[in-house]
C-alpha cells in the first residue's frame, strides 16, 4: 500500500505528552503520513506544541480543535477525519509514543476489507515522569533498554515490543471486538465513511471504539491483530472519569441488540452542521 496515511492524535490538556507523540512521529522511517492532531478542547498551549512541529513532521500537520465541552473523543476523531486526505487513517492517542517503525508496520498490515488493532506497553507513573521532565526518547530505547525497564518493572510487559511475523495468525479472530481498543488502531477511510465513523452519541468515557469495532464488523470489515508489529507507548496518566461509563455501556448493549451499522450521530452530522470541512488551525 502506497497511500498517503492520516495519523489522527486524540489530545486533551497534555502539552507535554503531545510533544513527545509527535517528536515520535518526526522519528518515523516512512514519512508518507499526515498528522491532524485531534483536539478535543484544549488550552491555547497545545496549539503551540502543534505550531511548533508543523513542517517537521510528514507531510502536514493540521490542528483540528473544538471548544471544551466535556469528553467528546468521538466527535473530535470525526472532525479530524473529515480534514484528512489519506486513504488510511491511524488512530492513536496523544499520550502514546510511536516508535520508528510504526507508521511502516501499519501500512504493511494495511489491507482491503481489514482493519487493524494494536497494543501498547504502559509505562510507570515515575518512568512517564521522566521521559517527560527529562525528554527521555524511549521510542529509540534498544531492547535490552526495554528488558532492564521490565525486570525493575517500570513498564507492565514486553512482548508488544517484540516484532513476529505472526502471517495467517492475524486473520484468526476476524470478528472479536472486545479485547480491542481504539488508542492504536488502523481503518481504512472509506470504511469509516461506510459506517459514518465514530458515534458522538458516545460522550464521556468508554466504548464508543467498541461501538465503532460493532459496526464496522457487521458491515464486513474484518479486524486483522496488529499485536508484535505496532506497539507503542503508553505514558502513565491518572484514570479518566467514569461517570458516564454505564450510559455509554447501556448504548452500546442498545447497538449489540440492533442490527445498526450506521452511527446515530457520525460523520455526516457534522457535514450537515459545518456544510464543509471541520474546523481546523
Amino acid at each position: 500500500m502506497t497511500d498517503l496515511i492520516s495519523v489522527i492524535v486524540a489530545t486533551y490538556n497534555r502539552p507535554d505528552a503531545l510533544d513527545a507523540v509527535l517528536r515520535s512521529l518526526a522519528r518515523q522511517g516512512d514519512d508518507n503520513f499526515e498528522v491532524l492532531v485531534a483536539d478535543d478542547g484544549s488550552r491555547p498551549d497545545t496549539q503551540a506544541v502543534v505550531k511548533r512541529w508543523q513542517g517537521r513532521v510528514g507531510r502536514r500537520v493540521v490542528h483540528v480543535w473544538h471548544p471544551d465541552d466535556g469528553f467528546r473523543l468521538a466527535e473530535i476523531r470525526n472532525r479530524a477525519i473529515l480534514v484528512a486526505t489519506g486513504a488510511y487513517c491511524i488512530f492513536l492517542d496523544g499520550d502514546c509514543l510511536a516508535r520508528g517503525d510504526f507508521v511502516a508496520a501499519h501500512r504493511a498490515l494495511a489491507e482491503p476489507g481489514w482493519f487493524v488493532t494494536g497494543n501498547r506497553v504502559l509505562l510507570s507513573r515515575e518512568l512517564a515522569r521522566r521521559v517527560l521532565s527529562e525528554h527521555l526518547s524511549p521510542e529509540c530505547w534498544t531492547m535490552a533498554q526495554w528488558l532492564k525497564s521490565r525486570l525493575s518493572r517500570r513498564i507492565n510487559r514486553l512482548a508488544p515490543l517484540i516484532a513476529l511475523p505472526l502471517g495467517p495468525l492475524r486473520k484468526a479472530r476476524p470478528r472479536a471486538w472486545r479485547s480491542a481498543r481504539g488508542a492504536n488502531i488502523a481503518v481504512w477511510r472509506s470504511d469509516l465513511v461506510a459506517v459514518d465513523g465514530f458515534d458522538s452519541g458516545f460522550a464521556g468515557w468508554g466504548r464508543e471504539d467498541s461501538d465503532l469495532f460493532v459496526r464496522l464488523i457487521r458491515a464486513g470489515i474484518r479486524r486483522k491483530d496488529g499485536r508484535h508489529a505496532t506497539g507503542v507507548l503508553h505514558l502513565w496518566h491518572p484514570e479518566a472519569d467514569r461517570a458516564r461509563l454505564s450510559a455509554n455501556e447501556e448504548r452500546l448493549d442498545a447497538v449489540l441488540a440492533s442490527d445498526r451499522i450506521v452511527a446515530t450521530k457520525g460523520l455526516s452530522a457534522l457535514r450537515v452542521e459545518t456544510a464543509g470541512p471541520a474546523p481546523a488551525r
